[in-house]
């Protein structure tokens, strides 16, 4: 798969079957694999962490999760297929999951939360097999990682906030067993009815961000990374384009 750096995080130019069929691989390898749905807030956090960006490297599939990233591939001069919104991706798997058996389990968010995602997600896609759900305010690892264990799932959806979510899944990759652990961030609150989606054509305007801050004030100031990150990405397109130019 192709990748191109941000700031010094890899993002693979995937569209989203594409993404579908390098997790299908991954479910069929066994082995543990980490899913990064990447946004901008996240590459920001990066820069000011060595640990969480050597993690973004490491990573087996890193998805274009939000507008800002895709702006910045396509600026940075590279055709980006499309966005891979980590929520889409899970809704884009589900009836794959049915039709391979394969069984999911929902860690993270508020006390309830998971288990109304769960059911949600069980009711849109008849036959799905969500096979267990916690949420994510736990101390205990050794409990949960036991209870994954024993309801052995081919994918982990992981909705802890990042970089913990990756963080949690990589650390105890070979104590889990599960062939794919999928950060998405605050998937479960949508799916669960707890937040609404935006309406498709603020989706097309790349205007998601707004809606979700009208109904999550609170998040205005790691809002203010998305101006941070497109200035210093500009920044850095034009020093390159100095350096190419020279």
């Amino acid at each position: 798969m192709q990748s191109v750096e941000i700031l010094g995080v890899p993002v693979h130019n995937i569209d989203m079957n594409g993404a579908a069929e390098a997790i299908c691989a991954f479910v069929d390898d066994g082995s543990p694999h980490l899913v990064i749905t990447l946004g901008t807030e996240m590459i920001m956090a990066a820069r000011r962490s060595v640990s969480f960006r050597e993690l973004a490297a490491k990573a087996h599939l890193v998805v274009p999760d939000t507008a800002g990233v895709v702006w910045a591939v396509r600026a940075s001069g590279v055709p980006m297929k499309e966005r891979v919104a980590g929520l889409d991706l899970v809704l884009h798997l589900a009836p794959l999951a049915v039709e391979r058996e394969w069984r999911l389990y929902l860690l993270g968010a508020r006390e309830g939360v998971a288990e109304r995602a769960a059911g949600a997600l069980s009711a849109k896609f008849p036959g799905l097999v969500v096979a267990g759900w916690h949420h994510g305010y736990f101390s205990d690892d050794a409990a949960v990682i036991e209870d994954i264990r024993a309801k052995a799932p081919h994918i982990l959806l992981v909705a802890l906030g990042s970089p913990r979510q990756e963080q949690w899944y990589w650390d105890n990759r070979k104590k889990l067993g599960v062939p794919v652990g999928m950060g998405v961030g605050g998937s479960f609150d949508v799916l669960a009815g707890e937040l609404r989606r935006a309406p498709a054509w603020m989706q097309r305007l790349s205007l998601e961000w707004l809606y979700r801050l009208v109904q999550e004030p609170s998040r205005l100031g790691r809002m203010m990374a998305l101006p941070h990150f497109m200035l210093l990405h500009t920044l850095w397109l034009l020093a390159r384009r100095r350096t190419h130019d020279s």
